[in-house]
């Protein structure tokens, strides 16, 4: 853990590399600093690492809000009474574990998938799943509840085009369509969406704004979308997700929504595998992938925190083969990582090659508790299937404590609402109803 709260001592410094990452810019970057006397390297390391002393980069506004960030104020925020939270494309539970953190009921949560399905059954015999495709769902029979807050993480796909502006209607065919029809059917008080950074650049971002038109034609307001960097939420990895809050319009007027504010304390893999600020014991074994003997006679070689670069030359060509002549750096091929630096984003995968996340000792992929580690369940979350679907799983969730940050912005902004509105008192003493989901779905299937 690197605690940027700390900065009193001479010697503490940070990486390039995770001075790029902080401060949003590039490694080249950091180097012109350095060569415009902006910044001073203290120190490099044998692999060429360079450091600089976390008292020069007070001159950074964006440094300064993580020294100065209202993170611990925003743990004490807890929900002021019992809110309730539906789950769409619930995958393993990253989002929905975070969420229930935060301080929300979850009371339904759908998912296609049969082995995350088995995962969220296994792990929250009490939460109420429905394995079945989202097209075939009718929302209006099956949630009876009030609904606080929808989720979900949407798979992004193309839109067909007709016209500038598309209507509702003109994005069937896309799950975008389906969780905007659940959205319309549930009637939330608020949603919230995950997906992939892209979304917002996609087609010259046409595509956010036709996000943002179905929305309001729903009748929903959509908070300016955000990207949000997991490493700056305690979670151990450099990850960064898009996320869409909307609020129902006739609330609105009440609302005060903020985005969760970054912690001041970077966490490292050492942090999620070993004994400390995340965990009370060092990651437990657990089963996982291995190498091809001659790809591990390579990777030997590579030292932590290296790459392909670090490779003796004949052994470059060999394993890079035609990629060695292609522009950039891919500094991901034939990747270690390195104790005291956050995770590259994980991938579906740990053992491809474009995206190595090489364990920083050993020379062997992640295991799946590792995995996990990076993006911070906790050891008891058990992953159902087989050994590709449980990496597949966690590769594809959202880090619960990236979810639980969000979520706790989500019970702030619901409690402005609350206090500033008269809710019905049998909505307020109303407890979860205990779904029959199985009969419900047999019996409310959409006929479309």
């Amino acid at each position: 853990m690197k605690d940027l709260r700390i900065f009193h001592k001479t010697n503490d410094v940070l990486s390039a590399e995770l001075i790029a990452d902080i401060l949003g810019v590039t490694k080249a970057t950091v180097q012109k600093w350095e060569n415009q006397g902006v910044l001073v390297c203290q120190y490099k390391d044998k692999l060429g690492k360079k450091y600089y002393p976390i008292l020069q980069l007070l001159q950074f506004p964006k440094f300064n809000q993580l020294i100065f960030s209202r993170w611990d104020q925003e743990q004490l925020i807890k929900p002021v009474r019992a809110y309730q939270s539906v789950e769409l494309f619930a995958g393993s539970g990253g989002l929905a574990l975070g969420i229930e953190k935060a301080g929300f009921n979850v009371i339904f949560l759908n998912e296609i998938d049969k082995d995350a399905c088995q995962t969220l059954r296994h792990n929250r015999p009490n939460w109420q799943i429905l394995e079945a495709d989202i097209c075939k769902l009718d929302f209006e029979k099956l949630i009876d509840n009030e609904v606080d807050l929808l989720t979900g993480g949407f798979p992004c796909q193309a839109f067909s085009y007709a016209g500038e502006k598309l209507g509702f209607a003109d994005t069937r065919g896309t799950l975008f369509f389906e969780f905007s029809r659940a959205i319309k059917e549930i009637q939330p008080k608020v949603f919230l969406g995950e997906n992939v950074r892209g979304l917002l650049q996609h087609d010259n971002g046409r595509t956010i704004k036709t996000i943002q038109s179905v929305l309001s034609q729903i009748g929903y307001t959509l908070v300016p979308p955000q990207v949000l960097n997991a490493l700056f939420y305690r979670v151990p990895q450099k990850r960064q997700r898009l996320f869409l809050v909307g609020i129902r319009n006739d609330l609105v007027p009440f609302a005060q929504f903020e985005w969760p504010s970054p912690c001041p304390q970077i966490m490292t893999l050492a942090d999620a595998l070993k004994a400390g600020a995340l965990f009370e014991t060092d990651v437990p074994t657990s089963p996982g992938q291995l190498y091809p003997p001659r790809k591990a006679a390579i990777l030997q070689h590579v030292p932590p925190g290296g790459c392909w670069r670090h490779l003796p030359i004949d052994l470059q060509r060999e394993y890079m083969l035609g990629s060695m002549h292609l522009d950039g750096g891919k500094t991901g091929m034939a990747r270690r990582l390195a104790w005291d630096e956050p995770c590259l984003t994980l991938t579906c995968s740990p053992a491809q090659k474009q995206t190595e996340r090489c364990h920083p000792d050993e020379t062997r992929p992640l295991t799946i508790r590792e995995y996990a580690r990076i993006q911070t369940f906790p050891d008891s979350w058990e992953f159902c299937g087989s050994l590709s679907s449980q990496y597949r799983q966690i590769g594809n969730a959202v880090p619960v404590n990236l979810a639980e940050a969000v979520g706790r912005s989500l019970v702030h902004l619901l409690n402005t609402i609350e206090t500033k509105t008269i809710q019905p008192k049998s909505i307020l003493r109303e407890e979860p109803r205990q779904l029959d989901l199985l009969s419900l779905f047999e019996e409310n299937i959409c006929s479309r």
